[in-house]
């Protein structure tokens, strides 16, 4: 069965689901900023519009267009900025 998530009042909302291939979001991202922790190695993949990131432990932010995929470590935090709302989706590894 699907799993909904909602996140910062209803600003990211996300349908979580396991497959063969693991376990992955489908979501989408009001435009705003954001900071997210993680409890898994997790793979993201603009859909549509932009993300720009910023890394643990860095300083500069990293802007991803559609279909650009950015890795983040497990058991950390990184920042999240978007003009526009974007979908995403992300692979939890």
């Amino acid at each position: 069965m699907f799993k909904t998530n909602q996140y910062f009042d209803g600003k990211v909302v996300s349908i979580g689901l396991e497959s063969n291939e693991g376990t992955a979001t489908v979501g989408v991202m009001a435009a705003g900023e954001y900071e997210f922790g993680t409890g898994t190695v997790e793979v993201m993949t603009v859909i549509s519009g932009q993300l720009t990131i910023q890394q643990p432990d860095e300083t500069e932010w990293k802007t991803y267009k559609k279909f650009e995929s950015f890795v983040v470590a497990k058991d950390v935090k990184f920042k999240v900025k978007c003009t526009e709302d974007t979908p995403y989706l992300c692979l939890y590894k």
